[in-house]
């Protein structure tokens, strides 16, 4: 019978996955990310440097390294510089890392499951797959499996560095989700150092060190303030961490994650996030960019990238940040968003996430460090594998290039229409399109402009078109 309506059968709603974040995320990705952003720039000159100096000056670069400072008694901290960089400075943009998770658990997208369930996912295959690709590499006779970790870590500043180096443009979702997607790979990776790659456990030192973080802890609940208190409660906890045998970024860790990232009562800003707020920049601006100098410096010459493609060690580390973190990231999030019915943002592709997939395989500072952890008595390996590192990050960044260089002027439009802010009042206006007021805030001069035309032709009660005045209408 043609005359009935349709019958439509009642609908569940899906929800929709990289969908717009709300204000006061977007604003706060949008601060991290720029000052990510700065460091990863930072990050990438540190880099070139520290190659220009290895294959230069050879000599120079290694004595740099092996330079020892520190008092020998009573914590064994007279290190080399190398190991400064490494147990020290990388603590700093650990604890940023783990003030970030508690933030994204608490209040960020990572609070509710349904909105966790896709980039928690998503970089657990992330970092499966390629630790499988590297395991089956190395399953032969020449090959070395305890370097599994190397390939399994994303590097969000130098994903953001090459961003900002190729100007390309990326939606703040998208932008969400890959910086999401990086702390919860920050969290696995570690997980995995401290399991994996601790060795010698003083029982004693990590009782204390434990005892630090108690204290730590007590002191932030009790709301005590002052970093004259904090800083060097932060420094003992540390040099214990690091003499128990655990690895000393560890602390780094513990403490963010001890830190509270709500908001109590009238406060601007938690503690967690005014604290961020403060160390970020040391982190990405100082401590990721000099530990890269120091550990980046790489020969690189023709025998030296010959056994990149033709030792298991190093190709297994190529192919995990090639092939399988782009492949376990993408893999993870569409069969996730398949199996949970999520709806992508209709201003978005699957090959938008393809091209983020491919551009977090990146996978520099904590690769370097896992490459350092998992062959200490083994430097021409070690030094292989930073090799493999840089090569298997510079093919990422690559493919990542051409493939988000394809959609940039979408992706521009995008973020030209997240800014727009027509009425000038600093809230974009995608966030007030349903407001009435605003809407006749932003129709008011619109209207004004043909009373200023009709005006202009001196009342005659003429339209003041172009047109009407050549027709002589």
């Amino acid at each position: 019978m043609t005359g009935q309506p349709p019958v439509h059968e009642p609908t569940t709603r899906r929800r929709q996955f990289l969908g717009r974040l709300s204000l006061p995320e977007r604003t706060f990705i949008t601060d991290a990310l720029r000052t990510e952003t700065v460091g990863g720039v930072l990050l990438l000159g540190a880099a070139v440097i520290a190659l220009v100096w290895a294959n230069v000056w050879p000599h120079a670069y290694e004595s740099m390294l092996d330079y020892t400072v520190g008092p020998s008694a009573p914590l064994h901290l007279d290190l080399s510089l190398a190991a400064w960089a490494k147990d020290g400075l990388l603590t700093i943009f650990f604890f940023v890392a783990g003030i970030e998770l508690k933030r994204e658990f608490v209040a960020g997208e990572l609070r509710t499951p349904s909105a966790a369930v896709l980039p928690v996912i998503a970089a657990v295959c992330g970092v499966a797959l390629p630790a499988i690709l590297y395991a089956v590499v190395n399953s032969g006779s020449g090959g070395h499996p305890g370097g599994w970790a190397i390939p399994t870590a994303t590097d969000i500043a130098f994903a953001l560095g090459v961003l900002a180096v190729v100007g390309s443009h990326l939606p703040s979702a998208l932008r969400a989700f890959l910086l999401t997607l990086a702390v919860v790979d920050d969290l696995i990776a570690i997980l995995i150092i401290a399991v994996f790659y601790s060795s010698g456990i003083k029982f004693w030192a990590l009782g204390l060190a434990f005892a630090g973080l108690v204290l730590f802890w007590f002191l932030h609940r009790r709301g005590v303030h002052g970093w004259y208190l904090f800083v060097p409660l932060a420094l003992v906890t540390w040099a214990l961490m690091h003499e128990s045998g655990i690895h000393a970024t560890v602390a780094g860790v513990a403490m963010g994650l001890m830190l509270r990232c709500h908001r109590e009562g009238d406060e601007q800003h938690s503690p967690g996030e005014h604290i961020e707020h403060l160390v970020r920049p040391l982190s990405a601006g100082l401590a990721v960019p000099v530990f890269a100098l120091f550990s980046a410096g790489v020969t690189i010459s023709g025998p030296a990238l010959r056994e990149v493609f033709t030792q298991a060690a190093p190709i297994g580390i190529v192919l995990g940040l090639l092939v399988g973190k782009s492949v376990g990231i993408f893999g993870g999030t569409w069969l996730m968003a398949r199996f949970t019915r999520a709806e992508l943002n209709p201003q978005l592709k699957w090959a938008d996430m393809v091209a983020v997939s491919v551009l977090a395989g990146i996978g520099f500072t904590v690769s370097l460090l896992i490459s350092e952890l998992a062959f200490p008595d083994d430097p021409t390996l070690a030094a292989r594998a930073k090799t493999a590192v840089l090569v298997g990050s510079l093919l990422c960044a690559t493919v990542a290039t051409l493939l988000l260089k394809l959609r940039n002027r979408h992706y521009r439009a995008l973020c030209e229409e997240e800014d727009r802010d027509l009425d000038g009042d600093g809230v974009p206006d995608v966030y007030q399109q349903d407001d009435p007021a605003w809407r006749a805030r932003t129709a008011e001069p619109a209207r004004s402009l043909p009373e200023e035309a009709s005006g202009g032709s001196g009342g005659s009660g003429a339209s003041g078109t172009p047109g009407d005045s050549a027709t002589g209408r």
